[in-house]
């Protein structure tokens, strides 16, 4: 195999794929930096000239139009005519996504990728190496949840940009998953209560409960109260690794089990399956790394991220979730696909 593979002529190959990801923190920085900078919120739903946004952002003349020409040639920005008279605009995505006043904003969760993920995977080799995490701690700084639950700002601006890129595959659970045999959920580190507004609103039989550490579940109560669904959602105050997770017919976990190692893991699966009645469901929501660990790009990289992030955490295949509810005692599993790379995964009891 090997022999063949370096016998191939040259003139048939193509570094086009090794240029575009070893070159990838090009558009990557460029992205980032345009959220960063405010690029899309300061353009909203109107236009602009390289000369306005320059002076708007606060920007050397050295930016324009190179910055601004690059975010267009990414597909990130409209450009209605070239040249001096050219007018910036946001594209449908960027606008819905990119934009601080829309309400579908995500870009926190980028913008915290700019602060602090990107400067920490410049460590990655050191992470592969060493297997220790490459984020604060490598310089005897506090953990990454430490220092969030200790700055509520900075905490709510966390739970917001994670909000932010889960709605989609929340409100897809919502609508996926049979709800109509079950009348109570309880979602484990539930942030900002948004699993279970949004199973509340697709499921009006359904009464949720949202749970996560006290200063989490204040900020969580506010939203809660703003989505209208106070009488059937409510936010409880619980360590899920000291306290019992309370009963329900449904727990469910989105992106909390990668965060650990296998011991907590198992742990927090004992604990949803002994919260569970006989039929109850447990559902984890990850970027679930296909079974063969071929396709998921996303998830075996979120999976390093991890490994940057906390060292001896890590994502998933449905075949290791399996395993893992079938030892303490669950009875199958399935799998429902969600948005893009993500999954949810469900252990029936």
């Amino acid at each position: 195999m090997s022999n063949s593979v370096a016998t191939q002529p040259i003139e048939n190959l193509s570094p086009q794929r090794i240029m575009e990801v070893g070159m990838a923190f090009w558009p990557a920085r460029t992205l980032l930096t345009g959220v960063k900078l405010g690029v899309f919120t300061e353009l909203g739903s109107g236009k602009r000239s390289g000369a306005e946004l320059q002076s708007a952002l606060g920007l050397h003349p050295r930016s324009n139009p190179d910055f601004f020409d690059t975010l267009v040639a990414l597909n990130f920005l409209e450009r209605d005519r070239d040249g001096e008279s050219a007018k910036y605009g946001n594209t449908p995505e960027t606008a819905a996504f990119l934009d601080r006043n829309s309400p579908a904003f995500m870009g926190g969760f980028l913008e915290m990728a700019h602060d602090r993920l990107y400067p920490f995977w410049g460590n990655l080799a050191d992470g592969l190496k060493t297997g220790q995490p490459q984020n604060e701690l490598k310089d005897g700084g506090a953990g990454m949840f430490e220092e969030l639950y200790s700055h509520p700002e900075r905490l709510e601006q966390f739970m917001d940009a994670m909000a932010g890129i889960s709605y989609g595959n929340f409100a897809t659970l919502a609508e996926k998953f049979d709800f109509s045999k079950y009348r109570t959920l309880i979602d484990v580190g539930g942030a900002t209560g948004l699993l279970s507004t949004l199973v509340a609103k697709a499921n009006p039989h359904m009464a949720c409960t949202t749970t996560d550490l006290h200063p989490a579940t204040d900020i969580a109560r506010k939203k809660i109260e703003a989505a209208g669904v106070a009488d059937r959602v409510k936010a409880e105050p619980i360590d899920f690794f000291t306290d019992p997770i309370p009963s329900a017919d449904v727990v469910t976990m989105g992106m909390i089990l990668h965060d650990w190692n296998l011991e907590k893991k198992m742990m927090l699966i004992r604990k949803a399956y002994d919260a569970l009645p006989e039929g109850g469901a447990f559902i984890a929501i990850e970027a679930i790394i296909d079974d063969a660990r071929r396709e998921n790009a996303f998830g075996l990289m979120m999976s390093l991220n991890m490994l940057v992030e906390f060292g001896d955490a890590f994502d998933f295949t449905h075949a290791d979730f399996d395993r893992w509810c079938r030892e303490v005692g669950f009875k199958r599993t399935e799998s429902i696909h969600l948005v893009g790379p993500s999954s949810a995964v469900v252990a029936y009891k």
